[in-house]
């Protein structure tokens, strides 16, 4: 058991971007095919110029992508033919959370990941990082929950947007990515 275990983390840097590039790829394809095909990630941090960039072409191939970001972000959402389809809150609260966590569509198969990595050059490229895949449904599905229930805030959740003034939610309905309110468009 235990070296099943091993096998099923991303535990090397240069695997952890070749495997989460192989899952926004395959978002990417299904977004092509017509399929559904949506990320959702909760992170600390990211400033990876390679994951930002990848990012930005899964929006252009029409994936539907939420973000969490509690702190550093450089990825510009909702920039015309760049990242208009992609989302990003940030929520800071009386406490530091360390969550990250990575959820893929999979044509509506939820790939559910937890990482000790935010998507920073130094975390991506230079460390030794844990990822690994969440199989139990029954955590998967609480894993989900936790998501929207944050994704959801209307207390402290601020939306990160293209012209950086990053307003409060305050008490906004959920709101669909399609409408423009959200992203402030």
């Amino acid at each position: 058991a235990y070296r099943r275990q091993r096998q099923m983390c991303i535990r090397d840097s240069h695997y952890t971007k070749s495997k989460i590039f192989k899952l926004i790829d395959n978002e990417i394809d299904n977004a092509k095919l017509g399929k559904p095909a949506y990320i959702k990630i909760k992170l600390n941090s990211i400033s990876s110029y390679m994951m930002i960039d990848k990012l930005y072409e899964a929006s252009r191939a029409g994936v539907k992508i939420q973000m969490i970001i509690r702190g550093i972000c450089c990825l510009v959402p909702g920039i015309k033919d760049m990242s208009e389809n992609i989302e990003v809150i940030s929520i800071i609260d009386k406490f530091l959370e360390h969550t990250r966590l990575l959820i893929f569509c999979n044509d509506d198969k939820p790939k559910v990941y937890i990482s000790s990595a935010d998507w920073m050059t130094r975390n991506i490229e230079n460390r030794v990082e844990v990822t690994c895949p969440i199989y139990d449904e029954d955590i998967k599905q609480e894993l989900l929950d936790i998501f929207e229930i944050c994704w959801n805030d209307n207390v402290k959740a601020r939306i990160i947007n293209s012209t950086q003034d990053n307003p409060y939610v305050h008490n906004l309905s959920l709101i669909h990515i399609s409408e423009p309110t959200r992203l402030g468009m």
